[in-house]
């Protein structure tokens, strides 16, 4: 899988060496298991027409760029955890778009000329309330319209859970109330974080969105291997220890997966 880091600056370098695909369109932050319904449409949409499988996501949040660094939004994947995700998902092409101002300010038939019609995307498939251009003015039912009738699009209906639809905004909501053992639901796998341990600490990547402050049950693994062990989130929410004693197979780089909160009446019955 090619990883393209896309913006204003390289953007006709880039259409020049395009070739014919199906884009899946959207943040993809997490790719929950709606995020995943989106790429496995295209997915089967880039057999159909034995075209390339690309998708394209935009970094930093729009929400960010927006309201001018006001607004922080914490990520629930890494961007090397999500190529090697969307690797194993069949993509060929995966496009980073830089948000910036300028980008935010495209009219909706500037973003499809520019950024799917000139990357020659032939079918665009995105999940129902998909939104582009200035202040999210295009939505699918206009976008064969706004490429000149070039690109066919597929809607993704919304992905529920008991009538809740999954979206990287309730994943976070309970991330932050600790509730790390429903989100296997959501996500289709356990939570995790990339970090470093350096004998003391365990050091979070950045942007990483950690649960609340608390202690809970997890695993710690890398490529030497893996132990179930406990670790407390500190409550400056950013700090990461555990009163375990961890191998040392596991200092440097590793990844913790949250399986659950042990909440305060687990804690009396251990003690």
């Amino acid at each position: 899988m090619e990883t393209i880091h896309l913006n204003e600056r390289n953007l006709a370098e880039w259409q020049k060496k395009a070739s014919p695909n199906v884009m899946a369109l959207g943040c993809f932050d997490g790719l929950h298991q709606g995020h995943c319904a989106v790429i496995k449409a295209a997915h089967q949409k880039a057999k159909e027409k034995q075209v390339r499988l690309a998708v394209m996501s935009f970094f930093p949040h729009p929400k960010t760029v927006i309201s001018k660094g006001k607004v922080h939004v914490h990520y629930l994947m890494g961007l090397s955890e999500k190529q090697a995700m969307l690797q194993e998902m069949g993509v060929d092409t995966f496009y980073i778009v830089e948000f910036s101002q300028e980008f935010a300010g495209l009219s909706p038939e500037q973003f499809v000329s520019e950024y799917l019609n000139g990357l020659q995307v032939v079918h665009a498939v995105a999940g129902f309330d998909f939104s582009y251009g200035s202040r999210g003015a295009g939505h699918l039912d206009r976008l064969q319209q706004d490429s000149g009738g070039l690109i066919d699009v597929t809607k993704v209906a919304k992905v529920e859970l008991r009538g809740e639809k999954i979206s990287s905004t309730c994943i976070r909501e309970r991330l932050l109330s600790g509730k790390v053992a429903e989100l296997p639901e959501f996500l289709g796998r356990y939570y995790e974080t990339e970090c470093e341990w350096n004998g003391e600490t365990f050091l979070p990547q950045e942007h990483y969105t950690l649960p609340c402050p608390g202690r809970y049950q997890v695993v710690l693994k890398n490529k030497g291997g893996a132990v179930c062990k406990e670790v407390t989130v500190m409550t400056d929410g950013t700090t990461i220890i555990s009163t375990d004693e961890i191998p040392l197979f596991l200092k440097g780089k590793l990844s913790i997966v949250w399986q659950q909160e042990i909440t305060q009446s687990r804690k009396l019955r251990i003690s």
